[in-house]
């Protein structure tokens, strides 16, 4: 241990004023059996570090082939090992300058122990939640809706919300805000996703019940619909199915639902593509239409993300594909959406990147750094900046 008479010395050595300094010296030693490998140091920003001191935990998520992400209630983070030149110290005892007092008149020597050194810490990035894996785990057992007589309900791989933050590398309020969006619902305590063609089920029955009891689309009752449809369908699925396609409000302490247009014409577009590889665009157009309920429009528009329309084929087709379908890598998905079409143009690009943007990051930007733009008849067209794979 140093002395302050030691201190003073080295001072004079290093010509150092004393009372340029702080009263408060602090001697650093190593205590004993201090290794490098006995703590991992964080990097953290304003927010998380308010997070901890709320007492609110971090918690580190991902399988043996994931790489590990941090997450805080509501958000996802990637973790990254940053190298420094200089050795990190920990501290536990150690006080910064700040909390320091310089009340004592003379120079006293503190001695502080290291209870451990680094070379490395992890820095953190915000990121997307990683989500694609959320609908394949649901999808390993989807509901098709109550077993028949006889039969029994498949009770294997079916997750709680305790399991599903288990397995998926998000925070727990993103991965809420995901399961609404894939209109995942609560059945005997497990999260599920409905099969799609029980889930068109419903909603045919939904629309039948509107045109024969003449409502409007934008004003269905519950209460009713659970009555006369109740013999059909667990009053539970039709109130979940009109929450995925429609908006609920209340009038008179009576509850009802106007269902979104835009949400019924897409769910029929893929019920009809979901079984072709390619439909003459016109052809599908007109079924489409007719497939909807009367009183509904059908728009391509309504089909972005899941559907693509060739207009340079002769004639113009429209095939199936979802966003959801395609990777969660950047780079990956560019190369996988150039192999399909070698030049896209910004309007049919722009559906199948939005989700990749990262906070503050636009498509333009994206479009930037993984493709080439070039003119092609007056209109501006995207390719990739390298070879890809066809």
């Amino acid at each position: 241990m140093r002395t302050l008479e030691e201190v003073q010395a080295t001072l004079q050595i290093a010509k150092l004023q004393e009372e340029d300094l702080q009263k408060t010296i602090q001697c650093l030693s190593f205590g004993e059996n201090v290794s490098s490998g006995d703590y991992c140091l964080m990097e953290l920003d304003d927010t998380l570090c308010k997070h901890i001191e709320a007492g609110q935990s971090l918690v580190i998520r991902g399988d043996a082939d994931e790489r590990a992400v941090l997450c805080s209630g509501d958000k996802t983070y990637d973790l990254k090992i940053a190298d420094t030149s200089n050795l990190l110290l920990f501290l536990p005892e150690g006080r910064t300058p700040d909390q320091m007092t310089n009340s004592q008149e003379s120079a006293h020597v503190v001695h502080t122990q290291i209870w451990g050194f680094s070379n490395s810490y992890w820095e953190l990035k915000k990121h997307r939640p990683k989500l694609k894996k959320l609908k394949n785990v649901l999808m390993e057992n989807p509901y098709e809706g109550p077993a028949l007589g006889g039969q029994q309900d498949n009770t294997g791989n079916r997750y709680t919300m305790e399991d599903l933050l288990n397995r998926i590398q998000s925070s727990e309020e993103e991965l809420k805000t995901q399961l609404e969006t894939i209109n995942a619902c609560q059945i005997d305590g497990y999260w599920r996703v409905l099969d799609f063609d029980y889930e068109m089920k419903l909603l045919g029955h939904i629309t039948q019940l509107v045109d024969s009891e003449s409502w409007s689309f934008n004003k269905v009752p519950l209460q009713p619909s659970l009555e006369e449809l109740a013999p059909l369908e667990p009053k539970e699925m039709i109130e979940h199915c009109l929450d995925c396609y429609g908006k609920r409000f209340t009038e008179n302490d009576n509850v009802f639902y106007a269902l979104h247009e835009d949400k019924v014409c897409r769910g029929t577009a893929l019920l009809l593509l979901q079984n072709a590889v390619k439909f003459n665009l016109r052809e599908f157009q007109e079924v489409w239409q007719q497939s909807v309920p009367e009183g509904m429009s059908t728009r391509l528009d309504q089909l972005k993300s899941v559907a693509l329309v060739d207009r340079a084929s002769r004639p113009e087709t429209i095939c199936l594909l979802r966003v959801e379908d395609l990777s969660e890598d950047t780079l990956e998905r560019f190369n996988q959406l150039f192999a399909l079409r070698g030049k896209w143009t910004e309007d049919d690009i722009t559906p199948y990147i939005q989700d990749l943007c990262g906070e503050k990051q636009t498509t333009g930007a994206l479009l930037t750094k993984y493709a080439r733009s070039s003119m092609q008849n007056g209109i501006k067209v995207f390719n990739s900046r390298r070879p890809v794979a066809t």
